[in-house]
């Protein structure tokens, strides 16, 4: 039995330790439900670390109060995503121990809002196994904000770490949105230069006239307006990192100043005479086809050469879904630390989002999050709620059965969805096998509603009699063998 399967209930209400179990066993887990008394040694210690989430309600011993017992917990295994029943968190709880207690869902629950406190604990369990793989309780990634596990994205860090502590210049590659800025922040805070300035220059958002000014400063009256000497983007930077924004959209005349500014080392401010030798680092980006500017004549080849020494691309979030549960965590994350609210995404919202094409990548997911946590301010927010645009599921009229299976400790939260019973594991699922055993179990709950009548079971099912006897024979299910006799 795996870790993402199993999840402890720790509650001295007998009747709610019941129905959660329950509730939670329909939807595919495995469940170890217990009093608060004697828990600790209830579990094996082989399985202290085997639980993807914990749901903690009431607790009779007086001693045992929020604080400790969420201390107790948190020494038991700090990797255990908390979730707390009904009651709300004590507001002198300790931060160290709030961070475990992830959630709280209402009593009696929502469907909802119980399917999104399980996909966030997978996605805790995951931080914290990313975090303490190596034994050491690290709490600083190496490459701040670039999340995810896809095989695009571990390259591009494996390229990172190659990179950072060099001074060759770097060409940073990729679509809008996809943060070209974000790497060259962090190979510059991961290189020898990091106690020095790091300037970013737009190259397509200054005028051309402007351009060379930028770069380069002027002195006083080379041009009318220069009332005064001005320093420029390569001499501010000196000691550090010049990162050129969107070098695609510089003028062919600034690219041949350019060129002679990285051979010879030094600048000439406008309307002087005088070579200022500067120190730099140049990061270059741009979401345009430089080879084909080439091509052109848009772009000089000479200059792509002295800027394309180490590449990097950044891929587009299309071609990273599974990457996308991990940094809508961290954008809803990066907003509860800066003050700007909070949602939680259902299971069937994150998916939905999974399947759309983000055209504008992690910046244009970023400002989703911002549109939602305005108008769903700490809620959950599922398919429906989404922008028309980003709901890729599609929905049924038809309720699931949870409710009325449950209807004492469960509430329905309006007309079911096709996946509302299904969470997407944060590092991926084998669907097939996944199906096969959703089929396997369906089957053998139809045969038991049915006393085993297979043509019931099969007008439960919705399929032919014959259909399901043949996949009864080809489950090897011990029920079918028995009706046959």
């Amino acid at each position: 039995m795996e870790a993402a399967d199993q999840v402890l209930i720790i509650d001295d209400s007998q009747q709610r330790r019941h129905d959660l179990s329950t509730i939670i066993e329909f939807m595919g887990y495995h469940t170890k439900a217990i009093s608060s008394a004697y828990w600790e040694d209830a579990i094996n210690e082989s399985d202290q670390h085997n639980f993807c989430a914990l749901f903690l309600g009431d607790y009779l011993q007086a001693e045992n109060s929020m604080q400790a017992m969420v201390a107790r917990i948190q020494c038991w295994s700090g990797g255990v995503p908390v979730i707390r029943i009904s009651e709300p968190l004590p507001e002198n709880l300790q931060s160290s121990l709030r961070r475990q207690v992830i959630a709280r869902i209402d009593w009696p629950c929502n469907r909802n809002q119980l399917l999104s406190c399980l996909h966030y604990g997978q996605v805790y369990k995951e931080q914290w196994r990313h975090l303490h793989n190596t034994g050491m309780n690290q709490q600083v990634e190496l490459f701040k904000g670039l999340v995810g596990k896809s095989d695009k994205m571990r390259k591009v860090r494996a390229d990172m770490a190659q990179v950072a502590d060099s001074d060759v210049n770097v060409m940073v590659t990729g679509e809008s949105g996809t943060g070209k800025e974000l790497v060259a922040r962090n190979l510059h805070e991961h290189s020898s230069r990091r106690d020095m300035p790091f300037v970013p220059v737009n190259c397509g958002a200054i005028p051309n006239e402007l351009l060379e000014s930028e770069l380069f400063g002027h002195e006083r009256g080379s041009f009318t307006g220069a009332v005064q000497t001005r320093i420029g983007r390569f001499e501010l930077a000196h000691g550090g990192t010049l990162f050129l924004d969107e070098i695609g959209d510089m003028p062919l005349h600034m690219q041949v100043k350019l060129l002679r500014v990285l051979q010879e080392r030094t600048i000439e401010r406008v309307g002087g005479s005088g070579q200022i030798p500067v120190d730099v680092r140049i990061i270059a980006a741009t979401h345009k086809n430089l080879a084909e500017m080439i091509e052109a004549a848009e772009f000089r080849e000479d200059l792509y050469y002295r800027l394309n020494v180490f590449p990097i691309e950044m891929p587009a979030l299309r071609e990273r879904p599974e990457d996308i549960p991990l940094i809508l965590n961290e954008l809803v994350g990066a907003m509860e630390k800066q003050n700007r609210g909070s949602i939680r995404l259902s299971s069937a919202a994150i998916l939905s989002l999974c399947r759309h094409e983000w055209p504008g990548n992690v910046r244009e997911m970023s400002n989703l999050l911002e549109r939602l946590a305005i108008m769903y301010p700490y809620g959950v927010v599922g398919v429906q709620d989404l922008p028309q645009n980003f709901r890729h599921m599609e929905m049924l009229d038809d309720d699931d059965g949870v409710a009325e299976l449950f209807p004492d400790s469960i509430q329905p939260a309006g007309h079911g969805k096709v996946d509302d019973l299904a969470i997407l594991p944060v590092g991926g699922i084998n669907l097939k096998e996944f199906l096969t055993r959703l089929e396997k179990s369906l089957i053998q709950q139809a045969l038991s509603d049915c006393n085993s009548v297979v043509a019931r079971a099969a007008d439960k099912l919705q399929i032919r009699r014959t259909t399901l006897v043949e996949k009864m024979r080809k489950y090897s299910l011990q029920r079918y063998e028995e009706t046959m006799r």
